[in-house]
């Protein structure tokens, strides 16, 4: 464990951070002090979600940020995720363990360039992968998750015509699975495009039982192998509930950790396999770490803002997409 680390604001330089120290005692003691919260997605690392909360995808996340009674919001994640409690709980602090764990897909999705791009459908219904920043979101008009999009879309009537941004490879699957005519955005997460067909063919040659799971955010290449294809929450659920033993994962790897821990007797491929590049980790993700995230509720800095004027536009969409999960019984 390193002693030293840097809190990401400026102004802050390096804490000495005393070796003997246990971490999960600290933070569980913190958030009793300052009655907060931990938020953690799963793909952060497995220190991290196991001293977390509540454990979740966008969808999970945003529902515990929008109920919590927490004063204090750690969102154990990336930028967009805590810009989003942050919408949903404008009174409370949120903090982000790291401020440079952004999102290649956020960031594939310039705002002014969007609503350029949006100018040219004016009589479009635009709707919003959460996965986007606190301005994208605010010229949104229903945000939706991997989890819900393909439900969201079918509630709409089917002469609705709609833009679905930012990613182009969710938007596709969502096109297929409800025969929509989207007009998508040309935005793509760097994780779920780095999947090698020939490496997960490969793969399947060599565990021929094993079952090919994969988020929507993977290109149309890979969904068309998958065995199942769905959200992290949902892919965690085929895992358990399935009978089958083994698994080839196409998403992030940090989810591997959750499936193992409730399937003990499972074996859980990540795809492509583990090697020295990582190509299935996200690098936004993994800045988190257990140091940084005690510094954080010790500090209680990182804080992340949103201005007032984005986040009166940026709730309306939330709370649509959380209307609509909550009447679909999602």
């Amino acid at each position: 464990m390193d002693t030293f680390e840097e809190i990401n604001v400026k102004g802050y330089a390096e804490e000495y951070i005393d070796p003997s120290l246990d971490l999960f005692d600290e933070i569980e003691r913190l958030k009793k002090e300052k009655n907060a919260v931990v938020l953690a997605h799963y793909y952060q690392e497995p220190d991290i979600q196991d001293v977390a909360d509540y454990i979740g995808d966008s969808l999970g996340l945003s529902q515990q940020a929008a109920k919590t009674d927490a004063d204090i919001i750690v969102f154990a994640g990336v930028h967009f995720m805590a810009e989003t409690a942050k919408i949903l709980s404008p009174q409370k602090k949120v903090l982000l363990p790291d401020l440079k764990a952004g999102c290649s897909l956020a960031d594939s999705c310039p705002p002014h360039l969007f609503r350029k791009f949006k100018e040219n459908y004016p009589d479009h219904l635009v709707i919003t992968y959460v996965n986007c920043t606190a301005e994208l979101k605010a010229m949104t008009d229903i945000v939706c998750t991997s989890s819900n999009a393909v439900q969201i879309i079918e509630s709409l009537p089917k002469d609705q015509k709609i833009i679905f941004g930012p990613d182009k490879n969710l938007g596709a699957y969502v096109a297929r699975k409800t025969g929509r005519d989207l007009v998508l955005w040309n935005g793509a997460c760097m994780v779920h495009e780095i999947f090698s067909q020939e490496k997960i063919i490969r793969l399947k040659e060599r565990h021929p039982k094993a079952k090919l799971l994969a988020h929507p955010e993977c290109e149309s290449v890979i969904l068309k192998m998958a065995d199942y294809i769905g959200s992290t929450t949902g892919l965690l659920k085929y895992a358990t509930k399935s009978p089958e033993k083994e698994f080839i994962v196409a998403t992030e790897s940090g989810i591997i950790h959750q499936m193992q821990k409730d399937n003990p007797d499972k074996v859980f491929i990540p795809a492509p396999p583990n090697n020295q590049c990582a190509c299935n980790d996200c690098p936004h993700m993994k800045r988190n770490t257990l140091e940084k995230l005690y510094l954080c509720m010790k500090n209680e800095l990182p804080e992340v803002t949103v201005p007032e004027h984005i986040i009166e536009k940026a709730v309306k969409p939330i709370e649509r997409m959380l209307e609509i999960s909550a009447q679909l019984g999602l």
